[in-house]
């Protein structure tokens, strides 16, 4: 199955319909729950950084027996060092949107704890790529 969506900037209370719509289409194929739990937390932060912190973008999602695979591209500034960007606490956030209760520098960090493989491309003045892939319980 092949799912995919827009992300437009800024836009903080849309933030998180793509985690709810993979969430629903997970809990349909009978994905077990701590399984759903670490792809919409990964999801959902991905989702949050690209409204936050990009210009725009797009999520793709795979989804077939074995994994998900999602891939986040977006325009914007990019992320000149992702191992630091890595690192807890570190945030780049406005302080606009530190106000609404975003950008603590949890982000990727949380993404790696609940992907089984994690990508980060990012070319600074282009934009990000951003691919986290979880497997699938068997049920």
């Amino acid at each position: 199955m092949h799912f995919e969506y827009n992300v437009v900037s800024g836009d903080f209370s849309n933030a998180g319909t793509a985690s709810s719509q993979i969430k629903k289409v997970l809990k349909q194929l009978n994905v077990d729950s701590v399984t759903i739990k670490r792809i919409v937390v990964a999801l959902y932060e991905a989702e949050v950084n690209v409204v936050a912190h990009s210009y725009g973008g797009t999520i793709f999602a795979d989804i077939d027996t074995k994994e998900i695979i999602l891939r986040l591209k977006d325009t914007g500034p990019g992320i000149p060092d992702i191992k630091q960007a890595m690192k807890e606490g570190y945030s780049t956030a406005s302080p606009q949107v530190r106000e609404m209760g975003f950008g603590a520098g949890m982000g990727l960090p949380n993404i790696k704890k609940n992907a089984d493989k994690l990508d980060i491309k990012s070319e600074v003045g282009v934009g990000t790529e951003v691919m986290i892939m979880v497997k699938l319980n068997d049920n």
